[in-house]
């Protein structure tokens, strides 16, 4: 196993078609707050840096642009990739926020991934302590992990693990893959589906209480749980998915999540509802769909009419 390279889930950079509505609209829907500056927006949970980059589309259809990972403390660029070179892959200078430069990489299904160095946060008090004139009542403490669809599940096994380092953590049969970096059970999951699609970017809440806060407030909004509320068999954690449909994709809202301990063996868990939900039903059909027709059945709830 290849030494792990990253210590922790950075941010997500987003193409969007217009960046003050997408601004409006993340702060509104999930609490995040931040600045617009120039064409650009920078989006955070609580206090930190920030976990949310929005660019403007230019006329193109809004897409993921790329998810930034932190190097293992002490870790520089310059030494980072060298490393990458010694395991064979081409990694590339790219200008980040806030952070000058990071490296760029594609993994398999041709995801950009961005390595930045790791910097301490300026203020190490826990969050609950940092007073605040702009932090919203409803927010989420993090954001916590991102899941694809893929083609190839194996050649993404290997890349992460091979080239970042990223840990096996546990296996859904052999289509669903789930890795780490910390003690937190994921930061990083695939499902082979047949195709290639960011599916979700999940955001940590504190408890069951604030998903209730959370879902009674995106439904005022007009928007809708798509699946869930439930609890993963695998991974433990209570969840709900809802549709950011501006950019195709979904929002996870999660928190009691599996923390691994120090000697944690990768289980292959059988590939059967209880290891998705174990309150019951899985998710709907156009859980895995993205296209516009897929997306008007599930809100008129054509599917739990049995309609195909």
């Amino acid at each position: 196993m290849a030494t792990k390279l990253v210590m922790n889930l950075h941010h997500v950079s987003m193409h969007v078609a217009d960046v003050a509505e997408a601004f409006a609209r993340y702060g509104l829907l999930l609490g995040l707050h931040g600045e617009q500056s120039g064409n650009e927006a920078l989006m955070r949970c609580m206090h930190e840096d920030y976990c949310l980059v929005l660019k403007p589309a230019e006329g193109r259809k809004p897409f993921l642009d790329y998810v930034a990972y932190e190097l293992e403390a002490g870790l520089s660029l310059e030494v980072a990739q060298a490393e990458l070179t010694r395991r064979g892959a081409q990694a590339e200078r790219l200008a980040v926020p806030l952070r000058g430069e990071g490296l760029l990489l594609h993994d398999p299904d041709g995801n950009r991934v961005v390595l930045v160095e790791r910097r301490r946060p300026a203020d190490a008090r826990p969050p609950i302590m940092i007073e605040t004139q702009t932090l919203g009542g409803y927010h989420p403490r993090r954001l916590g992990h991102l899941n694809y669809l893929t083609a190839d599940v194996q050649a993404i096994y290997r890349w992460y693990s091979e080239v970042l380092g990223f840990q096996l953590t546990d296996w859904i049969g052999e289509a669903g893959l789930w890795m780490h970096v910390d003690a937190r059970h994921h930061v990083l999951a695939f499902l082979e589906q047949g195709d290639q699609h960011i599916h979700h970017v999940a955001f940590e809440l504190a408890d069951w209480g604030e998903m209730r806060v959370a879902l009674d407030h995106i439904a005022k909004h007009g928007r809708y749980v798509t699946w869930g509320p439930l609890r993963h068999g695998m991974a433990q954690n209570l969840a709900s998915y809802w549709r950011m449909w501006e950019e195709e994709y979904f929002i996870e809202l999660y928190c009691d999540m599996q923390v691994l301990d120090a000697d944690h063996q990768p289980v292959v868990h059988p590939d059967n509802p209880y290891a998705s939900n174990t309150w019951g039903g899985l998710p709907p059909r156009s859980y895995f769909r993205f296209d516009a027709e897929s997306v008007q059945k599930e809100r008129a709830s054509a599917y739990s009419y049995a309609e195909v």
